[in-house]
């Protein structure tokens, strides 16, 4: 095997609880009386994207918009990005633990690097740019879910990144932190480690090939590379 796909949400760093107070002052910007709590938040995260997410919670709640969803949530969402970079910008993002120390030796053993994410290019860009994880790793590929047909749990951006990787399914480890990433990974036909993060924790991880509370030290996932 000869590379590692990340996901970047909750994998790469905890990141949802900075997305879901952006989501909320994007909401109060527009004037809306909109709140998710983190109940409520756990509860979305089940719709992969933040589009997908708000076109979900008002369709759910039969919420009566003053203009077309078709042209609210894309600029609540470029409001929430926003805000979302500038918190990363002011060093509101720590990387998990392990995933400095995972990325670097994999660099330095020449396996190759890759993500495949459901968000948005900005934001990986705001997380590499203002985080250690930026200098270290070299992305060779990257791959976002805009840029695909169907996001997470379908496999289009793992399939996506094998191709850009000029990879099979079987040369490459994803490592992810959710059910949803779980499931695309498997989709794609890649061997998965899962890391679960603070609003995946209770989720069913069946299948993966590795669950670890936190990645510690990084050879139990590189030894997976040669397994």
């Amino acid at each position: 095997m000869t590379a590692l796909i990340f996901d970047v949400d909750g994998t790469l760093a905890e990141t949802e609880e900075l997305h879901r107070r952006a989501f909320n002052e994007a909401f109060a910007a527009e004037g809306l009386g909109w709140h998710w709590d983190e109940y409520r938040y756990k509860d979305l995260l089940a719709v992969t994207g933040g589009k997908e997410r708000m076109h979900h919670f008002i369709e759910r709640e039969t919420i009566a918009l003053k203009e077309p969803a078709e042209s609210l949530v894309p600029r609540l969402h470029a409001a929430k990005t926003a805000l979302y970079a500038r918190a990363v910008e002011a060093g509101a993002l720590d990387l998990r633990d392990g995933i400095l120390d995972l990325v670097t030796a994999a660099k330095a053993a020449g396996v190759r690097l890759a993500i495949a994410t459901t968000t948005t290019r900005g934001n990986v860009e705001a997380l590499l740019a203002n985080t250690p994880l930026g200098a270290a790793a070299s992305f060779e590929v990257m791959v976002c879910g805009d840029e695909v047909r169907a996001k997470k749990p379908a496999p289009d951006v793992y399939r996506r990144a094998l191709e850009l990787l000029a990879l099979d399914a079987s040369q490459a480890l994803a490592v992810e932190d959710t059910a949803n990433g779980l499931a695309a990974a498997t989709a794609a036909g890649l061997r998965c480690v899962v890391v679960p993060s603070r609003y995946s924790r209770d989720e069913d991880f069946a299948g993966a090939e590795l669950v670890l509370e936190r990645l510690g030290a990084p050879q139990a996932v590189l030894r997976l590379l040669t397994a």
